[in-house]
Protein backbone atom coordinates (compact mmCIF):
# COMPACT_ATOMS: atom_id res chain seq x y z
CA UNK A 1 0.00 0.00 0.00
CA UNK A 2 2.53 2.15 0.74
CA UNK A 3 4.13 1.57 -3.34
CA UNK A 4 0.87 2.26 -4.40
CA UNK A 5 0.65 5.49 -2.15
CA UNK A 6 4.04 6.75 -3.51
CA UNK A 7 3.02 6.11 -7.02
CA UNK A 8 -0.38 7.39 -6.91
CA UNK A 9 1.40 10.61 -5.67
CA UNK A 10 3.74 11.13 -8.61
CA UNK A 11 0.81 10.04 -10.87
CA UNK A 12 -1.32 13.20 -9.33
CA UNK A 13 1.33 16.01 -9.60
CA UNK A 14 2.15 14.95 -13.61
CA UNK A 15 -1.95 14.60 -13.93
CA UNK A 16 -1.95 18.61 -12.32
CA UNK A 17 1.00 20.22 -14.44
CA UNK A 18 -0.56 18.46 -17.61
CA UNK A 19 -4.12 20.25 -16.52
CA UNK A 20 -2.64 23.41 -16.04
CA UNK A 21 -1.31 23.13 -19.90
CA UNK A 22 -5.08 21.65 -20.52
CA UNK A 23 -7.33 24.11 -18.91
CA UNK A 24 -4.72 26.96 -19.89
CA UNK A 25 -5.80 25.80 -23.34
CA UNK A 26 -9.54 25.23 -22.78
CA UNK A 27 -10.29 28.13 -21.38
CA UNK A 28 -8.96 30.29 -24.16
CA UNK A 29 -10.36 28.45 -26.49
CA UNK A 30 -7.66 26.77 -28.01
CA UNK A 31 -7.85 23.28 -29.28
CA UNK A 32 -6.05 19.80 -27.66
CA UNK A 33 -7.31 16.95 -28.68
CA UNK A 34 -4.97 14.42 -26.26
CA UNK A 35 -4.40 14.19 -22.45
CA UNK A 36 -1.99 11.62 -21.60
CA UNK A 37 -0.47 10.23 -18.80
CA UNK A 38 2.93 8.78 -19.75
CA UNK A 39 4.25 7.99 -23.11
CA UNK A 40 4.34 4.82 -25.54
CA UNK A 41 1.96 2.50 -26.33
CA UNK A 42 -1.65 3.26 -24.71
CA UNK A 43 -2.97 1.21 -22.07
CA UNK A 44 -6.49 2.45 -21.73
CA UNK A 45 -7.86 5.72 -23.05
CA UNK A 46 -11.36 7.36 -23.59
CA UNK A 47 -12.46 9.59 -26.49
CA UNK A 48 -14.75 12.40 -24.88
CA UNK A 49 -16.01 15.02 -27.47
CA UNK A 50 -13.28 16.99 -27.92
CA UNK A 51 -10.26 15.43 -26.24
CA UNK A 52 -8.73 11.75 -26.13
CA UNK A 53 -7.72 10.80 -22.64
CA UNK A 54 -5.02 7.98 -22.41
CA UNK A 55 -2.70 6.33 -19.84
CA UNK A 56 0.27 4.93 -21.67
CA UNK A 57 3.10 2.23 -20.87
CA UNK A 58 6.05 4.41 -19.87
CA UNK A 59 4.88 6.55 -16.68
CA UNK A 60 7.96 9.39 -16.86
CA UNK A 61 5.68 11.92 -17.45
CA UNK A 62 2.45 13.25 -20.04
CA UNK A 63 1.66 15.30 -22.39
CA UNK A 64 -1.56 17.38 -23.72
CA UNK A 65 -1.70 16.74 -27.47
CA UNK A 66 -3.16 19.52 -29.64
CA UNK A 67 -4.43 19.06 -33.91
CA UNK A 68 -1.69 21.58 -35.01
CA UNK A 69 0.07 18.88 -36.13
CA UNK A 70 -2.11 16.05 -36.42
CA UNK A 71 -2.51 14.63 -40.25
CA UNK A 72 -5.75 13.26 -39.25
CA UNK A 73 -7.96 16.61 -38.39
CA UNK A 74 -10.13 18.36 -39.98
CA UNK A 75 -9.70 21.61 -38.58
CA UNK A 76 -8.42 24.12 -40.89
CA UNK A 77 -4.83 24.93 -41.17
CA UNK A 78 -6.03 28.67 -40.86
CA UNK A 79 -8.13 28.18 -37.83
CA UNK A 80 -7.46 30.91 -35.31
CA UNK A 81 -7.87 28.61 -32.31
CA UNK A 82 -5.14 26.42 -33.04
CA UNK A 83 -2.29 26.88 -31.14
CA UNK A 84 0.50 27.72 -33.64
CA UNK A 85 -2.05 30.71 -34.70
CA UNK A 86 -2.61 32.16 -31.70
CA UNK A 87 -0.08 35.31 -30.28
CA UNK A 88 2.78 34.73 -28.77
CA UNK A 89 1.40 35.67 -24.95
CA UNK A 90 -1.41 33.15 -25.04
CA UNK A 91 1.15 30.14 -26.19
CA UNK A 92 3.33 31.18 -23.52
CA UNK A 93 0.28 31.20 -20.61
CA UNK A 94 -0.45 27.73 -22.71
CA UNK A 95 3.07 26.71 -22.15
CA UNK A 96 4.05 27.76 -18.78
CA UNK A 97 0.71 26.56 -17.15
CA UNK A 98 1.90 23.34 -16.07
CA UNK A 99 4.71 24.98 -14.28
CA UNK A 100 2.61 27.26 -12.60
CA UNK A 101 0.14 24.78 -11.53
CA UNK A 102 2.41 22.83 -9.83
CA UNK A 103 3.84 25.72 -7.89
CA UNK A 104 0.23 26.95 -7.05
CA UNK A 105 -0.19 22.89 -6.69
CA UNK A 106 2.56 22.88 -3.67
CA UNK A 107 1.40 25.72 -1.87
CA UNK A 108 -2.29 24.45 -1.20
CA UNK A 109 -0.58 20.90 -0.36
CA UNK A 110 1.62 22.45 2.75
CA UNK A 111 -1.72 24.58 3.46
CA UNK A 112 -3.60 21.04 3.66
CA UNK A 113 -0.95 19.32 5.83
CA UNK A 114 -0.64 22.83 8.23
CA UNK A 115 -4.47 23.05 8.86
CA UNK A 116 -5.16 19.08 9.42
CA UNK A 117 -1.91 16.91 10.67
CA UNK A 118 0.48 19.33 11.26
CA UNK A 119 4.15 20.14 10.01
CA UNK A 120 6.85 18.05 11.51
CA UNK A 121 9.44 20.03 13.97
CA UNK A 122 12.08 18.32 15.73
CA UNK A 123 12.69 18.98 19.42
CA UNK A 124 16.16 18.59 19.64
CA UNK A 125 18.35 16.87 22.11
CA UNK A 126 22.07 17.02 22.48
CA UNK A 127 24.11 14.51 20.08
CA UNK A 128 22.93 12.53 17.26
CA UNK A 129 21.54 9.26 17.25
CA UNK A 130 22.45 5.86 16.33
CA UNK A 131 19.33 4.26 15.00
CA UNK A 132 21.05 1.26 13.41
CA UNK A 133 24.39 -0.35 13.25
CA UNK A 134 24.95 -2.74 9.99
CA UNK A 135 24.54 -6.17 10.87
CA UNK A 136 28.14 -6.93 9.15
CA UNK A 137 31.04 -7.79 12.09
CA UNK A 138 33.01 -6.68 10.16
CA UNK A 139 31.82 -2.79 10.50
CA UNK A 140 33.85 -0.50 11.95
CA UNK A 141 31.19 0.70 14.15
CA UNK A 142 30.44 -2.80 15.12
CA UNK A 143 33.96 -3.60 15.97
CA UNK A 144 34.51 -0.25 18.16
CA UNK A 145 31.14 -1.22 20.56
CA UNK A 146 28.72 0.77 18.98
CA UNK A 147 25.09 0.10 19.39
CA UNK A 148 21.43 1.14 18.18
CA UNK A 149 19.92 3.41 20.68
CA UNK A 150 23.35 5.04 21.22
CA UNK A 151 23.38 8.98 21.13
CA UNK A 152 27.27 10.65 20.52
CA UNK A 153 27.12 13.45 22.09
CA UNK A 154 30.88 14.11 21.22
CA UNK A 155 33.51 14.25 18.88
CA UNK A 156 37.13 14.60 19.12
CA UNK A 157 36.73 16.81 22.43
CA UNK A 158 34.09 18.83 20.44
CA UNK A 159 30.52 18.53 22.09
CA UNK A 160 27.66 17.66 19.59
CA UNK A 161 24.82 20.41 20.31
CA UNK A 162 21.16 20.52 20.32
CA UNK A 163 20.23 21.51 16.78
CA UNK A 164 20.15 20.44 13.13
CA UNK A 165 23.79 20.88 12.89
CA UNK A 166 25.21 18.48 15.43
CA UNK A 167 24.04 15.45 12.24
CA UNK A 168 25.66 17.34 9.79
CA UNK A 169 28.90 17.90 12.00
CA UNK A 170 29.21 14.61 12.65
CA UNK A 171 29.46 13.40 9.25
CA UNK A 172 31.56 15.79 7.99
CA UNK A 173 34.07 14.38 10.30
CA UNK A 174 33.54 10.42 9.91
CA UNK A 175 33.56 11.58 6.13
CA UNK A 176 37.27 13.73 6.76
CA UNK A 177 38.93 10.59 8.46
CA UNK A 178 39.14 8.14 6.51
CA UNK A 179 42.00 5.90 7.87
CA UNK A 180 42.40 8.63 10.56
CA UNK A 181 41.53 7.93 14.41
CA UNK A 182 38.44 9.64 15.73
CA UNK A 183 37.38 9.69 19.31
CA UNK A 184 33.37 9.89 19.58
CA UNK A 185 31.83 10.50 23.36
CA UNK A 186 28.51 8.07 23.70
CA UNK A 187 25.82 8.24 25.70
CA UNK A 188 24.25 5.03 26.21
CA UNK A 189 21.56 5.14 29.16
CA UNK A 190 22.77 6.98 31.86
CA UNK A 191 26.09 5.39 31.05
CA UNK A 192 28.68 7.81 29.30
CA UNK A 193 31.58 5.87 26.68
CA UNK A 194 34.67 7.40 25.69
CA UNK A 195 35.18 4.97 22.05
CA UNK A 196 38.02 5.22 19.30
CA UNK A 197 37.35 4.10 15.61
CA UNK A 198 38.84 4.57 12.39
CA UNK A 199 36.67 5.02 9.49
CA UNK A 200 37.27 3.02 6.70
CA UNK A 201 37.29 4.59 3.05
CA UNK A 202 34.74 4.26 0.99
CA UNK A 203 34.57 3.95 -2.74
CA UNK A 204 34.41 8.08 -3.27
CA UNK A 205 37.28 7.77 -0.73
CA UNK A 206 35.47 9.40 2.60
CA UNK A 207 34.92 7.78 5.49
CA UNK A 208 32.27 5.76 6.78
CA UNK A 209 31.51 3.72 10.06
CA UNK A 210 28.42 1.32 9.14
CA UNK A 211 25.61 2.98 11.26
CA UNK A 212 22.98 5.15 10.51
CA UNK A 213 22.91 8.28 11.90
CA UNK A 214 19.94 10.28 12.95
CA UNK A 215 19.04 14.05 14.75
CA UNK A 216 18.66 13.25 18.41
CA UNK A 217 15.24 14.23 19.34
CA UNK A 218 11.51 13.72 19.19
CA UNK A 219 9.16 15.19 16.38
CA UNK A 220 6.05 17.34 16.89
CA UNK A 221 3.63 18.87 14.82
CA UNK A 222 2.59 22.40 14.39
CA UNK A 223 -1.02 22.50 13.60
CA UNK A 224 -2.62 25.86 12.70
CA UNK A 225 -5.33 27.44 14.49
CA UNK A 226 -7.35 28.72 12.32
CA UNK A 227 -7.17 29.38 8.02
CA UNK A 228 -5.39 32.25 8.15
CA UNK A 229 -2.46 30.86 10.16
CA UNK A 230 -2.24 28.04 7.90
CA UNK A 231 -2.03 29.77 4.45
CA UNK A 232 0.82 32.20 6.85
CA UNK A 233 2.56 29.01 7.77
CA UNK A 234 2.29 27.34 4.71
CA UNK A 235 3.62 30.44 2.76
CA UNK A 236 7.03 30.42 5.22
CA UNK A 237 7.33 26.41 4.49
CA UNK A 238 6.73 27.18 1.35
CA UNK A 239 9.71 29.63 0.90
CA UNK A 240 12.20 27.42 2.87
CA UNK A 241 11.45 24.07 0.68
CA UNK A 242 11.12 26.45 -2.35
CA UNK A 243 15.47 27.96 -1.61
CA UNK A 244 16.44 24.58 -0.42
CA UNK A 245 14.87 23.36 -3.92
CA UNK A 246 16.74 26.04 -5.84
CA UNK A 247 19.99 25.36 -3.55
CA UNK A 248 19.74 22.14 -4.70
CA UNK A 249 19.58 22.48 -8.52
CA UNK A 250 22.43 25.43 -8.41
CA UNK A 251 24.69 22.71 -6.61
CA UNK A 252 23.75 19.85 -9.09
CA UNK A 253 24.71 22.11 -11.90
CA UNK A 254 28.02 23.86 -10.29
CA UNK A 255 29.21 20.60 -9.08
CA UNK A 256 27.50 17.87 -11.46
CA UNK A 257 30.58 15.53 -11.13
CA UNK A 258 30.31 15.15 -7.53
CA UNK A 259 26.69 15.72 -7.08
CA UNK A 260 25.19 13.82 -10.12
CA UNK A 261 24.98 10.12 -8.03
CA UNK A 262 22.05 12.18 -5.96
CA UNK A 263 20.04 12.72 -8.81
CA UNK A 264 17.04 10.44 -8.95
CA UNK A 265 14.65 8.62 -11.16
CA UNK A 266 11.11 7.30 -11.16
CA UNK A 267 11.89 4.80 -9.14
CA UNK A 268 13.67 5.83 -6.31
CA UNK A 269 11.20 8.97 -5.82
CA UNK A 270 8.42 6.39 -5.62
CA UNK A 271 11.26 4.28 -2.81
CA UNK A 272 11.54 7.25 -1.03
CA UNK A 273 7.73 7.98 -0.97
CA UNK A 274 7.16 4.69 -0.09
CA UNK A 275 9.35 4.64 3.02
CA UNK A 276 7.70 7.82 4.03
CA UNK A 277 4.54 6.40 3.85
CA UNK A 278 5.30 3.19 5.79
CA UNK A 279 7.03 5.86 8.65
CA UNK A 280 4.46 8.60 9.16
CA UNK A 281 1.56 8.80 5.80
CA UNK A 282 1.41 12.29 7.08
CA UNK A 283 5.15 13.52 5.55
CA UNK A 284 3.40 12.59 1.91
CA UNK A 285 2.03 16.52 1.73
CA UNK A 286 5.59 17.71 2.42
CA UNK A 287 7.16 15.10 0.14
CA UNK A 288 4.29 15.61 -2.68
CA UNK A 289 4.95 19.13 -2.53
CA UNK A 290 8.97 18.83 -2.69
CA UNK A 291 8.51 16.89 -6.11
CA UNK A 292 5.64 19.58 -7.54
CA UNK A 293 8.59 21.90 -6.88
CA UNK A 294 10.99 20.21 -8.50
CA UNK A 295 8.73 18.96 -11.37
CA UNK A 296 8.01 22.62 -12.29
CA UNK A 297 12.06 23.84 -12.01
CA UNK A 298 13.03 20.87 -14.14
CA UNK A 299 10.38 22.04 -16.46
CA UNK A 300 11.38 25.64 -16.71
CA UNK A 301 14.88 24.99 -17.83
CA UNK A 302 15.27 25.85 -20.92
CA UNK A 303 16.03 22.07 -22.50
CA UNK A 304 14.51 20.32 -25.54
CA UNK A 305 11.34 18.69 -24.94
CA UNK A 306 10.55 21.03 -21.62
CA UNK A 307 8.22 23.66 -21.33
CA UNK A 308 11.46 26.07 -21.19
CA UNK A 309 12.42 25.04 -23.87
CA UNK A 310 9.25 25.63 -25.97
CA UNK A 311 9.29 29.01 -24.22
CA UNK A 312 12.61 29.40 -25.76
CA UNK A 313 11.43 29.08 -29.34
CA UNK A 314 8.53 31.55 -28.27
CA UNK A 315 11.12 33.87 -27.25
CA UNK A 316 13.37 33.26 -30.51
CA UNK A 317 10.22 34.15 -31.98
CA UNK A 318 9.44 37.38 -30.91
CA UNK A 319 13.21 39.06 -31.58
CA UNK A 320 13.09 37.37 -34.87
CA UNK A 321 9.64 38.40 -35.80
CA UNK A 322 8.56 35.04 -37.04
CA UNK A 323 9.32 31.31 -35.25
CA UNK A 324 11.95 29.34 -36.58
CA UNK A 325 11.12 27.21 -39.25
CA UNK A 326 9.34 23.92 -38.36
CA UNK A 327 11.90 21.11 -39.24
CA UNK A 328 14.54 22.70 -37.21
CA UNK A 329 11.90 23.02 -34.59
CA UNK A 330 11.21 19.40 -34.74
CA UNK A 331 14.85 18.59 -34.73
CA UNK A 332 15.49 20.24 -31.66
CA UNK A 333 12.66 18.35 -30.06
CA UNK A 334 12.54 15.18 -31.19
CA UNK A 335 16.67 15.19 -30.62
CA UNK A 336 15.69 16.50 -26.67
CA UNK A 337 12.74 13.74 -26.48
CA UNK A 338 15.32 11.38 -27.07
CA UNK A 339 17.48 12.28 -24.65
CA UNK A 340 15.14 12.74 -21.82
CA UNK A 341 13.46 9.16 -22.30
CA UNK A 342 17.21 7.86 -22.33
CA UNK A 343 18.37 9.60 -19.37
CA UNK A 344 14.73 8.89 -17.70
CA UNK A 345 15.65 4.78 -18.57
CA UNK A 346 18.94 5.66 -17.58
CA UNK A 347 18.06 6.36 -14.10
CA UNK A 348 15.06 3.62 -13.79
CA UNK A 349 17.30 1.09 -14.50
CA UNK A 350 20.28 2.36 -12.05
CA UNK A 351 17.40 2.95 -9.29
CA UNK A 352 16.06 -0.37 -9.72
CA UNK A 353 19.43 -2.08 -9.70
CA UNK A 354 20.31 0.22 -6.25
CA UNK A 355 16.89 -1.61 -4.55
CA UNK A 356 17.55 -3.55 -1.31
CA UNK A 357 15.32 -6.68 -2.63
CA UNK A 358 17.23 -6.40 -6.37
CA UNK A 359 21.03 -6.21 -4.67
CA UNK A 360 19.84 -8.97 -1.96
CA UNK A 361 19.07 -11.72 -5.62
CA UNK A 362 23.02 -11.26 -6.55
CA UNK A 363 24.17 -11.88 -2.72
Amino acid sequence: MSILAAIAVLALLIIVHELGHFMAARLQGIYANRFSLGFGPVLWKYQGPETEYAIRAFPLGGFVGFPDDDPDSDISPDDPNLLRNRPILDRAIVISAGVIANLVFAYFLLVAQVGTVGTPEVNYQPGVLVPQVAAESSMVATQAGIKSGDVIIGVDGEELGANREALKSLMAEIQSHANRPLDLTIQRGEETLSLQLTPEPGTDGKGRIGVQLAPNGKVVRNRANNIIEAFSSAAEEYQRVAILTVQGFGELISNFGETAEQVSGPIAIVAIGANIARSDAANLFQFAALISINLAIINILPLPALDGGQLAFLAIEGVRGKPLPGRIQESIMQTGLVLILGLGIFLIIRDTANLGWVQSLFQ
